[in-house]
């Protein structure tokens, strides 16, 4: 029994670590199509954006999660549900805005830069900048609209890695005529 565990286990490291070396196969293959790094981070966040557009749909089916009822609750449920389903670990939320609109996700341990340094030419690419545009696209398509970025990173030489999340708007659904 024990033998079966321990193949489970072996399996997500191997699919983990495959996921992260394509994650970076990725990223290098941008570096050498787009002249600077900018246009890298653009790429990622639009790529990101895609995938959260249609992740959200797979999400809400396997978590049974319901509406949220505010930008808090959203937080943790990013947090403690979404992070920990596809990325297998579960950030902080924290440096909440007086206002309560802003807050920051913090991960002691971002999957996505394992086996990762970033190259002195490559200063100002946003290695992991595909996670702003994933949250974006899939808080979009619940009707929230979101800036997300990066506020700290452990490419860079941070403690900890920090995405910073702050509400927009809510998106009124806009449904054509005749179908209210």
């Amino acid at each position: 029994m024990s033998r079966q565990s321990n193949r489970t286990t072996d399996s997500k490291k191997m699919n983990s670590e495959l996921f992260t070396l394509t994650y970076g196969a990725l990223v290098t293959q941008l570096c050498k199509d787009y002249e600077n790094d900018e246009e890298v981070n653009k790429q990622l966040d639009k790529m990101g954006y895609n995938i959260g557009v249609r992740l959200i749909e797979d999400f809400l089916a396997r978590s049974s999660i319901g509406r949220c009822q505010d930008f808090r609750e959203t937080a943790d449920v990013i947090a403690k549900v979404a992070f920990k389903m596809y990325l297998g670990t579960t950030p902080s939320v924290s440096n909440w805005s007086p206002a309560g609109d802003e807050f920051s996700l913090i991960l002691e341990n971002n999957p996505l830069v394992d086996f990762v340094e970033l190259p002195d030419n490559h200063s100002t690419l946003v290695y992991s900048n595909l996670l702003c545009g994933v949250l974006r696209g899939a808080l979009e398509m619940v009707q929230m609209a979101v800036d997300v970025r990066f506020a700290q990173d452990t490419l860079r030489g941070d403690n900890v890695t920090e995405i910073r999340m702050k509400f927009i708007k809510r998106i009124e659904e806009n449904l054509p005529a005749g179908d209210e």
